[in-house]
């Protein structure tokens, strides 16, 4: 006769079983579902984009692993309806489903905002690269981060040259911890205001001329640009811990320029 069988009630449940290893993991989870989510815009309340979302809980040493299906229902229970006011929620049916002590959310996703060229006005729309990470249980957290791309124009060129000077590509990546409500396009302002020049969608002859002038004006190392955009964030009160990293890609050189630093409270103490 065969052993067949669908009933929950006479599988064997392996992960729920007991390990004699006595090691407890410290995130354990599902990573890489692509899935629909709400962010909140300040221009039009909110848009919608697809997030690639990482979902963990802490395991403890006597259960030999945790049950992976119950990560994709819980976030099931919140389709439609997944943006930043609902992951404590979220952590918390974590946490509940699968009788963890911490939970761990993480998603990353597009951000698209409209960008005028700076003398036409003709308008498009840039993608910038966003997400957050949050926890709760043993410690409470919750980091926003944003990439930009920005121009640089580098300083040492335009000082010892006779015409012109080198200018590149870069990206800055912000992370940050905050109070109350901070909006993605305050972060993606105050690096593109710490630029030799922001980049834009579209740029006819008059806005080419424009910002090839404002990047000469504004000549930036990558030194320049980690602590401008440090000295922008530490204005603002509500921001208590941010990480700032640059990457120039170098126009002359075989390799990128690089910096990178971190200020503020972090959760259990201070940075």
């Amino acid at each position: 006769m065969s052993n067949f069988t669908t009933d929950p009630a006479n599988l064997a449940d392996v992960q729920g079983s007991a390990d004699e290893r006595n090691v407890k993991i410290d995130k354990v989870g599902v990573k890489n579902i692509r899935y629909p989510i709400v962010v909140k815009d300040r221009s039009n309340d909110a848009q919608n984009t697809i997030g690639m979302i990482n979902m963990y809980v802490d395991l403890p040493h006597h259960f030999k692993g945790t049950h992976m299906s119950r990560f994709l229902e819980v976030l099931n229970q919140y389709n439609g309806s997944i943006g930043v006011e609902r992951v404590p929620e979220i952590l918390e049916a974590m946490r509940e489903r699968l009788e963890a002590e911490t939970a761990h959310f993480a998603v990353t996703f597009s951000y698209f905002m409209e960008k005028k060229a700076p003398i036409t006005g003709a308008p498009g729309m840039m993608a910038y690269d966003c997400g957050f990470e949050a926890s709760a249980g043993a410690v409470d957290d919750f980091v926003l981060s944003v990439s930009v791309p920005i121009a640089t124009l580098c300083p040492c060129s335009k000082e010892i040259s006779d015409r012109g000077a080198h200018n590149q590509r870069g990206n800055v990546e912000v992370k940050v911890r905050f109070d109350g409500e901070l909006w993605i396009e305050e972060l993606v302002e105050i690096v593109e205001e710490s630029a030799s020049c922001d980049l834009y969608p579209i740029l006819k002859r008059e806005d080419e001329k424009f910002v090839t002038e404002k990047a000469f004006d504004n000549p930036r190392f990558v030194e320049d640009m980690v602590r401008e955009v440090a000295v922008r964030l530490r204005k603002e009160d509500r921001i208590k811990w941010f990480q700032v990293q640059v990457e120039n890609f170098e126009s002359i050189h075989a390799h990128n320029a690089y910096a990178f630093l971190e200020e503020g409270q972090v959760p259990g103490g201070v940075s």
